[in-house]
């Protein structure tokens, strides 16, 4: 049986999405020009990868302009949690304690960071 395709953007989808986020709406032109600045890719690889990602519900397309423009469907911060959901679940049980104690013992934050994380659990704490 085949497995149900994935609606959770691959790693060079996400770059793609990068690109729109920072970029905001493009012709797959710009999207490949930019695409290839980083990786090594065909016009034709991008203009399929942007197809894919239609079908995925990951970008939307003016089709009544020429050439046609590609925008991302939701938000980056939308999709960044949507990302993070599927994570917290698949990954971590749906525990939110076990992804921050992974988090903060992985990777060493910032003095920042640390007292910007304090704050928000501050700002938690009230509601």
């Amino acid at each position: 049986m085949a497995r149900p395709a994935s609606t959770q953007p691959t790693d060079v989808e996400l770059q793609i999405l990068r690109i729109l986020w920072r970029d905001g709406p493009s012709i797959a032109r710009h999207v490949h020009d930019s695409l290839s600045a980083t990786k090594e890719t065909s016009y034709s690889t991008t203009v399929k990868m942007l197809s894919v990602m239609l079908e995925k519900g990951l970008l939307k397309r003016d089709d009544d302009v020429r050439p046609q423009v590609y925008r991302p469907a939701m938000p980056q911060q939308k999709t960044q949690k949507r990302i993070l959901f599927d994570v917290i679940d698949k990954v971590y049980e749906g525990s939110v304690h076990s992804l921050m104690m992974h988090v903060l013992s992985t990777k060493k934050a910032t003095p920042a960071e640390l007292d910007e994380i304090r704050r928000l659990i501050d700002e938690l704490e009230q509601r």
